[in-house]
């Protein structure tokens, strides 16, 4: 793969991630005017793409399985030295003139990025399902005053 092409597929996935999160934010939105049995279904297909997608993270390759499994164990610790780690890489890049070098780092830098999407993807459909689960709470919460009231 060239730059353009590396630059290309890395700026779609971005793409695919910002479209995602905005169908989210529309699908959240439209909750709070859904009947409570469109809601449950929407919570339980939220739950179900969570846990594909979160199923597609561990699937990956190894160093981003690994990676996802330290993330697991503590996520922001873990954000803090995946930071280092790539700020080292950059660093190292910089020094490297072998082309051997040089291409297995972009490599290595691809797939750091292409992993961050994947991860940030995932936050996304996490954060959907959590807060449909929280609007539908919020309903039966409501639902559960006025009976009681």
């Amino acid at each position: 793969m060239n730059l353009q092409e590396d630059v290309m597929a890395l700026s779609d996935d971005l793409m695919r991630l910002s479209q995602r999160a905005k169908e989210a934010e529309d699908r959240v939105a439209a909750a709070k005017t859904q009947a409570r049995d469109k809601l449950e279904q929407d919570v339980e297909e939220a739950r179900q793409n969570t846990q594909t997608a979160a199923d597609k993270l561990r699937s990956g390759t190894t160093a981003a399985a690994d990676r996802a499994k330290s993330w697991n164990d503590d996520i922001q610790q873990s954000w803090s030295r995946h930071l280092t780690e790539v700020r080292e890489k950059v660093e190292a890049r910089k020094a490297a003139h072998d082309a051997k070098v040089a291409e297995r780092d972009a490599e290595d830098a691809d797939s750091d990025a292409e992993f961050a999407i994947d991860f940030a993807y995932s936050a996304i459909e996490n954060a959907e399902y959590a807060v449909l689960d929280a609007v539908l709470a919020r309903a039966d919460a409501d639902l559960a005053e006025k009976a009681a009231g």
